[in-house]
C-alpha cells in the first residue's frame, strides 16, 4: 500500500515549489544514503557553512506521474513546517528543487528505528519490561495528539517511520516521514486508501475513515512491542485484509497471560473495530498503565506556545504584515491552522478568549500563569478588542509561511506602499496600522522605521521589509 497516483507527464523546467532552481550540492555535502521510499531517497548531508548534519530526502520528479502527486510533496513540506517545533518530530530545515527533483532538508537523526531501544537492551543483557513499552509508546501518542490537535492525520503511523534523534541513552523518539499525512477537519471523512499493510485501520481499508484511523495504527504498535509480532500476518494481503475488517484480535497466545491486565485493556480500547469507540490520543495518554508506570510524563512547551512568544517579541509593524501575509496564503496552507483554531475555540464563537487560551495551551502541555498568558493574549490580539480572531491567530501561529518566496512578500509590501513608489513611509505605515486597527503614536512609528531602516533614508524599501520579515525576531 501507499500514496499512490495516475499517469500523468510533466516537463522539466516546471516548478513544483513555485521558487527558483538551486543546485543543492553548492549547499551541502551529499553523503551516504540513509533510506529508499517509493518516490526517492534519503541521504546525510553537511551543510558547507556550518559543517551541521542534516538529512536531505530528494524526490525524483520523474516518479511524480500526477498533479495529485505533486500536490502530495508541497502537502507534505507544509505539514512539515506546521508542525515543526514539536519535541517528537523531526524539524524542518528548508526545501529546494532543481530541475530534477525536489529537495527536503530535515534534522538528521542517527539513533536508529523504533525498535532499536529494545534490540539494545537485549544485547545489553537487560529486561525489556513493560515500561519500556510505555516509554516507547509514549512519543509515538503524542505525536498523534499533537498532530491531531493542529489538524493533521499522518496516516502511515508504522515503526519504520520512526528514528531516534542520536545514540544516546536519553535520545528523543521522532517521527520522520510525513509523505502521506493531510490536513484535517473535524468530522472531515476521507476514502482513499493509504497507509502500510500491517498497520492499516479497518475503515481505511473500507474507504470510510478519519482520525481515529492513526489510534488504531499506534494501537498496532503496542501491540508488537508487547507480544513481538502484529495481530495480522495471513497471506496472501487480501486474505489479511479481510481478517482486519472482520476477525478478532488474539490476546489467547501465551505471551499475553503474562501481560498487565491495563495494558491488555488498552490495547483492546486502541484496536476497537469501531473508530468511535476508540480512545482519543489524550485518554491514551491518560490510561492508567500508562499514567502509573514510572516513565516521566513531564509537559512540553509545544510548538503553538513557542510561536507565540516569538510573536509576542515582534514590532506591531511586522504583527500586521504577518496578518497581510496569512490573507494570501491558500485554503490548504491554512487548513491545520482553522483546525488548531477550532480546537482552542471550544465555544465555536469564532473567537479565542482569555480563558480558551489558557485552556487549549494546558491541552498542549503547557503551564504558564495566568499572567503569562494574558501576555500573549494581548500580542496576538493585534486589534486590541479582548479576542483573538481567526486572522489573528493564524498571523501568530503561522511558521514562515511563504516568507521565503519574495514574489509573496512584495504582494506584502505593496499592501504598505499605497502610492507604489517602492517605499513605505511614515505617513503610508501610520495609515496601514490605522487600517487594521492597531493604534501607535508618532513616536512609536518613529521607532519602528528607524528599527527597519537600515539605510537611514527614513522610508523602508523592499529589501529592508523582506530583512524584517526575515528575522527571528524584531523590537516591539
Amino acid at each position: 500500500m501507499g500514496c499512490y497516483s495516475s499517469k500523468y507527464l510533466r516537463h522539466s523546467k516546471r516548478t513544483i515549489l513555485e521558487k527558483p532552481f538551486v543546485d543543492i550540492t553548492k549547499l551541502y555535502i551529499l553523503e551516504e544514503q540513509l533510506g529508499e521510499g517509493q518516490f526517492g531517497i534519503t541521504k546525510r548531508c553537511i551543510d558547507k557553512s556550518t559543517g551541521t548534519t542534516y538529512a536531505c530526502k530528494t524526490i525524483l520528479k520523474t516518479k511524480l506521474k500526477s498533479e495529485e502527486d505533486e500536490q502530495a510533496v508541497k502537502r507534505e513540506i507544509r505539514i512539515m513546517k506546521h508542525l515543526s517545533g514539536q519535541p517528537n518530530i523531526v524539524e524542518f530545515k528548508c526545501a529546494y528543487e532543481d530541475k530534477d527533483s525536489v529537495h527536503i532538508v530535515m534534522e538528521f537523526c542517527g539513533g536508529g528505528e523504533l525498535f532499536k531501544k529494545v534490540e539494545t537492551l537485549s544485547n545489553a543483557g537487560k529486561c525489556y519490561t513493560e515500561k519500556d513499552a510505555v516509554e516507547i509508546l509514549r512519543p509515538i501518542v503524542n505525536v498523534v495528539k499533537n498532530c491531531h490537535f493542529m489538524g493533521v492525520m499522518h496516516r502511515d503511523l508504522k515503526p519504520e517511520n520512526f528514528l531516534f534523534s542520536s545514540k544516546d541513552e536519553n535520545a528523543v523518539l521522532k517521527a520522520i516521514d510525513f509523505g502521506c499525512s493531510v490536513f484535517i477537519e473535524e468530522g472531515e471523512v476521507y476514502r482513499d486508501c493509504v497507509g502500510s499493510s500491517y498497520y492499516v485501520a479497518p475503515e481505511v481499508l473500507q474507504g470510510n475513515y478519519g482520525k481515529e484511523a492513526d489510534i488504531w495504527s499506534a494501537g498496532i504498535i503496542l501491540y508488537i512491542l508487547l507480544c513481538g509480532k502484529p495481530p495480522f500476518v495471513t497471506e496472501p494481503e487480501a486474505h489479511m485484509f479481510n481478517e482486519i475488517k472482520r476477525a478478532q484480535i488474539d490476546f489467547q497466545s501465551k505471551t499475553w497471560h503474562c501481560i498487565d491486565v491495563r495494558a491488555k485493556h488498552l490495547v483492546q480500547k486502541m484496536l476497537t473495530k469501531n473508530p468511535k469507540e476508540r480512545l482519543s490520543a489524550a485518554e491514551v495518554l491518560g490510561h492508567p498503565w500508562m499514567k502509573d508506570g514510572e516513565a516521566s510524563d513531564k509537559p512540553i512547551d509545544g510548538v503553538v506556545l513557542s510561536r507565540l512568544k516569538e510573536f509576542r517579541d515582534m514590532n506591531k509593524f511586522k504583527k500586521v504584515a504577518l496578518k497581510v501575509s496569512a490573507a494570501n496564503l491558500s485554503e490548504e496552507e491554512i487548513k491545520g491552522l482553522k483546525t488548531l483554531f477550532s480546537n482552542i475555540d471550544t465555544d465555536q464563537s469564532g473567537t479565542i478568549t482569555l480563558q480558551e487560551l489558557k485552556t487549549g495551551l494546558t491541552r498542549l502541555g503547557s503551564k504558564l500563569t495566568k499572567t503569562e498568558v494574558e501576555q500573549l493574549m494581548e500580542a496576538a490580539d493585534v486589534d486590541g478588542n479582548g479576542t483573538i480572531d481567526i486572522d489573528e491567530f493564524i498571523s501568530a501561529t503561522m511558521h514562515r509561511y511563504k516568507l521565503d518566496r519574495d514574489d509573496h512578500l512584495y504582494k506584502v509590501f505593496q499592501h504598505f506602499d499605497k502610492d507604489n513608489d517602492g517605499h513605505i513611509t511614515k505617513e503610508e505605515l501610520e495609515m496601514a496600522m490605522k487600517e487594521h486597527g492597531v493604534r501607535r503614536d508618532e513616536a512609536s512609528i518613529k521607532e519602528i522605521i528607524t528599527e527597519v531602516d537600515t539605510d537611514n533614508d527614513g522610508k523602508i524599501n523592499f529589501d529592508e521589509f523582506r530583512t524584517m520579515m526575515r528575522s527571528d525576531s524584531s523590537l516591539k
